[in-house]
């Protein structure tokens, strides 16, 4: 039977707690009217939009016609129903949060409703508080949620400047200065920690710039031995080596007016930083074993991760080097100090998987929401590294928590848990210390070996997980029989 709950405001035995700010659509679902009609009149009065019914063919006909913005369902003990209208729900409506309520000691059905997709569970009986709680929770991630999806649907009309991808305030003051350094020719020092994308600054450099014709040349300083470096910048004459069967002319002749990136500059050797200023000071080289010099014409781009003013006051670094290459300097600010671009970042990265798998990958909100918590200490080249991991290790489009790398997948599950403690104070006040899901992935797992007698690929086919997660979990618990162990 379908029943339709509206706020109502004269129940004083409810507390009574602000309105969402958008009117959310809420399904109750359980066979028992008592519990169903309970929490109906509770989130009615909190602000909700409610429909409930006991019957799971009324519930997926409900669906049909209107997708709820939370669906609250019970699981009942000995049957699978619900954990089928919880999977159906998950991949007809992505966005629906959707909390589990399970009898007492259900620990198995409420892992398996998260792995199902549940955001969240109940566990009955639950007091008037905990609900609340958990809705409070529910709605606050899908505001968080909604406001990511807007921003991911202006990336068709702003991302940054040219490839760089990009709209915080950090960036658009960079974009300004390039803007402007661009048509110049000076020496540009780009600074920045790895993996804050250097070289795709230097490029845009000389994408926007006169010269964009003209070749972009870069050679990494720090993984060339000093011999190669010289000849890769200065060039050299047949004969001035062994292997020099021919002459070669060196980068600096090559980009003839265009522009020469030297990354990891600060590697260079106190020899060949004196050779590099005296070729940009007389605008010549003299190539290696050659006794005449040949003019250049480039400009220069340099970047590096290290302190060089710190090296210059030790002695490691060329003073008068420090001050040819330092006439503009560009610190690029780290992806942890500028979240806001992770989301971009992220898609960007996303659309040119999809291009290459021919699959429409998505991140799913809570995989987003891990993302713009985590500090990436290697900065957009670990966020790339970590997408692509997603893509490769996914079943399907839509990039879950635990497709994402080992670290952020803990911190995922760690602020699931900060976040149920904070909100579920228990009848004195105290916060109670609540298992994580990987406590409760780990229980459900051995418990199912143990109850099967050891047997593995029976115990993987109830879990519903491959046998090659389940020995891998097994790995990570560091368990060898889980029969031996306590």
């Amino acid at each position: 039977m379908l029943e339709t709950v509206l706020p109502t405001r004269n129940m004083e035995f409810i507390p009574q707690l602000a309105e969402p700010p958008v009117r959310l659509h809420l399904l109750v679902v359980d066979a028992d009217t008592t519990v169903r009609s309970a929490c109906a009149e509770i989130a009615a009065s909190l602000g909700y939009a409610v429909e409930s019914t006991g019957d799971l063919s009324q519930a997926r006909s409900l669906l049909r016609g209107r997708a709820a913005d939370i669906l609250l369902v019970n699981l009942p003990a000995g049957s699978s129903q619900g954990l089928e209208l919880v999977s159906e729900v998950k991949l007809l409506y992505p966005q629906t949060a959707v909390i589990a309520m399970t009898a007492s000691g259900s620990v198995n059905a409420a892992v398996e409703a998260m792995r199902c997709g549940a955001t969240d569970y109940l566990t009955k009986p639950f007091a008037m508080d905990e609900l609340s709680a958990v809705l409070d929770r529910a709605a606050d991630s899908l505001t968080t949620d909604t406001a990511t999806r807007q921003l991911r649907e202006r990336l068709r009309l702003s991302q940054g400047l040219g490839a760089m991808i990009g709209r915080s305030v950090e960036m658009e003051k960079l974009y300004r200065i390039l803007s402007k350094v661009a048509q110049s020719s000076h020496p540009v020092l780009v600074l920045g920690e790895s993996g804050t994308g250097k070289e795709l600054v230097a490029r845009t450099i000389h994408a926007y710039g006169p010269n964009s014709q003209k070749p972009f040349l870069p050679v990494d300083c720090g993984s060339l031995v000093p011999t190669l470096i010289e000849s890769e910048l200065f060039g050299y004459v047949k004969g001035a080596f062994t292997g020099a069967n021919r002459s070669k002319d060196g980068l600096l002749v090559s980009a003839e007016g265009g522009t020469v990136f030297l990354d990891e500059i600060g590697e260079l050797s106190l020899d060949l930083q004196a050779k590099l200023l005296r070729a940009l000071q007389e605008k010549e080289v003299r190539p290696v074993g050659a006794t005449h010099r040949v003019p250049i014409k480039a400009r220069i781009v340099a970047a590096t991760n290290r302190n060089l003013a710190e090296m210059v006051e030790k002695g490691s670094f060329r003073k008068d080097l420090f001050y040819r290459l330092n006439v503009v300097n560009l610190r690029l600010p780290a992806l942890r100090d500028r979240r806001e671009d992770i989301p971009l970042l992220a898609a960007h990265f996303l659309d040119h998987l999809s291009r290459e798998h021919g699959v429409k990958f998505t991140l799913s909100d809570e995989a987003l929401r891990t993302m713009m918590r985590h500090d990436w200490p290697g900065n957009v080249r670990e966020l790339e590294n970590s997408v692509e991991r997603a893509c490769a290790l996914s079943s399907g489009p839509i990039l879950h928590l635990g497709d994402l790398p080992t670290q952020l997948q803990q911190q995922g599950l760690e602020a699931r848990r900060t976040a149920a403690q904070a909100a579920e104070p228990d009848a004195e006040g105290t916060t109670p210390q609540l298992k994580t899901l990987a406590d409760l992935e780990r229980e459900a797992i051995l418990g199912a070996i143990r109850t099967l007698h050891g047997d593995k690929l029976q115990a993987a086919r109830l879990l519903g997980i491959g046998k090659t997660t389940l020995y891998r979990k097994l790995k990570e618990y560091g368990i060898a029989d889980p029969l031996k162990e306590e």
